[in-house]
């Protein structure tokens, strides 16, 4: 992937190029977005683009100044594309000296655009200058042309040759994967070449382009391989080996058919990108002869499998849900699901379980594992890598369900011990009161005695004793009239309850205070 930096100061034309460009498409990746040249340069130095789009008219430093800057003061040489609302030759004239690879007026016109970058992605003047520059991944550039298949045979012919590939040689493409977790650092360019050369001494440099980072391909002469390496696929094997001992990670590799002819490079590319598509299905060396009539699974899990994971879960059944999830992953392999596929299907249950954690008033920044799973892209994930992070994110998320079920539990026991204490004097009771707050009867009571350390019934009759006593003390009200403010419907009942608590009676409770007067 070439990296691209946008730069302009009015943020909805950055956003309108972000939007307008099939940028991967064309095997671009923007890296940044500047909003002055100063604050370009420092990105530039920074992020190191393969391609500047700048405005010209910017405040701090303008589109020419920047340019000027990056040209006399960095060893960077990041090709530019200018964008401009002011049609000035002068402006124009002075940025083709600068080497400015094109001039473009706003509005942007989206074919014009598209254009210039297809123009960019296939010159040949800047991959004959990388590859004169000694850059160890000068190859890049000439290596993406043949991949994209835009070139006439005698172009293609040129371009091997820039590659040290013999006339007439056959070769095939090759894509590597470098698996590593979240936390790990996929595997730079450099990296990647060394722990290549560590296998590959006796055979030279092998071309390789950088798709992304962890993602690579290779141009292989079969011929050689069969000549010198023992065969590609004995070959191919201890590539895998050598780069997962070097690396210390899994490594992902997918080979398209040879071609006899380099202009059909692209016809290999595209298979090893298919043999790819079937990196969870397959283990080893993916070989697009071996899997070219093999159906993958395109569509998502069975709601019904996702919607069991997500009430396992919630129910904090751990030894269910961890087997449904493992079910999942045996499934995402034995019926072939594609990456996109398994991707989806997780999304399903990562939505279902955030979704619930949200019910509950929790914060989805606080599952950051799940959070982490719905944001990243896991093109450089094995089935086995991804299945252990997502038993992962569920054992994070059962945990933070289960503080939520507490913290839940504590708020409505707080809220329903204040009801009680406004209804205490109503026909109130257990049964009622969990059918107001949809709480089982049984389990409110446990609840209750839990946090209280009192049972439900104790309570309420230790608060209708207690305004009782009140009234017997401030009113001359009649021993039915207190029983029935304080909530009995019975006197008799009344008095019962109150000796049982108070070892007297209301009238001898009353008397009482009359002796002390």
């Amino acid at each position: 992937m070439l990296k691209v930096l946008l730069t302009d100061d009015e943020v909805f034309v950055r956003k309108g190029l972000m939007e307008l460009i099939p940028w991967e498409e064309m095997k671009f990746i923007v890296v940044g977005e500047a909003n002055n040249g100063k604050e370009a340069l420092e990105m530039i130095e920074d992020l190191e683009p393969d391609l500047v789009i700048t405005d010209i008219r910017m405040p701090l430093v303008d589109g020419l100044d920047l340019i000027r800057s990056v040209k006399e003061n960095t060893q960077l040489d990041p090709v530019f594309i200018i964008i401009s609302g002011y049609n000035d030759f002068k402006y124009a004239q002075q940025a083709l000296r600068y080497g400015v690879h094109d001039y473009i007026m706003k509005p942007i016109d989206e074919e014009e655009i598209t254009a210039a970058l297809r123009k960019l992605t296939y010159s040949i003047g800047e991959r004959k200058k990388a590859l004169l520059s000694g850059d160890k991944q000068a190859g890049n550039p000439i290596l993406e042309a043949l991949m994209q298949g835009a070139l006439n045979r005698k172009e293609a012919e040129q371009y091997s040759s820039m590659l040290g590939m013999p006339e007439g040689a056959s070769m095939m493409y090759v894509l590597v994967d470098v698996y590593a977790a979240p936390q790990e650092q996929l595997a730079d360019m450099r990296t990647f070449q060394e722990a290549l050369h560590s296998l590959e001494e006796q055979r030279g440099d092998i071309p390789v382009i950088e798709l992304q980072p962890g993602k690579f391909g290779l141009l292989l002469n079969v011929d050689w391989m069969h000549n010198r390496a023992g065969g590609i696929g004995p070959f191919l094997e201890r590539l895998r080996t050598a780069l997962s001992r070097r690396l210390s990670v899994d490594i992902g590799i997918y080979a398209g058919n040879s071609v006899d002819h380099v202009a059909e490079l692209r016809r290999s590319f595209l298979e090893a990108s298919e043999a790819a598509r079937h990196k969870y299905a397959e283990r080893g060396v993916i070989w697009y002869a071996k899997i070219n009539n093999r159906p993958l699974y395109v569509f998502d899990i069975s709601p019904d499998i996702s919607n069991k994971l997500i009430l396992q879960l919630e129910e904090g059944s751990r030894e269910a849900y961890r087997q449904t999830a493992e079910g999942m992953f045996r499934l995402f392999r034995e019926q072939r699901f594609t990456p996109q596929a398994v991707t989806g299907s997780l999304s399903r249950c990562i939505t279902g379980i955030i979704a619930v954690i949200k019910e509950m008033d929790g914060s989805e920044e606080e599952v950051r594992r799940l959070k982490e799973l719905a944001e990243r892209e896991h093109g450089n994930w094995s089935l086995q890598l991804l299945e252990e992070h997502f038993m992962l994110a569920l054992a994070e998320a059962e945990e933070y369900i289960a503080l939520l079920r507490q913290e839940w539990s504590r708020s409505s026991i707080k809220q329903i011990k204040n009801y009680i204490d406004a209804h205490y004097s109503e026909n109130i009771s257990l049964k009622c009161i969990a059918a107001r707050f949809y709480m089982n009867a049984l389990y409110l009571g446990r609840l209750f005695r839990k946090n209280y350390g009192v049972y439900f019934n104790e309570y309420v009759l230790e608060l209708r004793v207690k305004e009782a006593k009140k009234l017997l003390r401030q009113t001359d009200l009649r021993m039915y009239e207190i029983a029935a403010r304080v909530g009995f419907q019975n006197a008799d009942y009344f008095v019962t309850q109150f000796e049982k608590l108070e070892k007297r009676s209301p009238t001898e409770y009353r008397n009482m205070l009359n002796i002390k007067e």
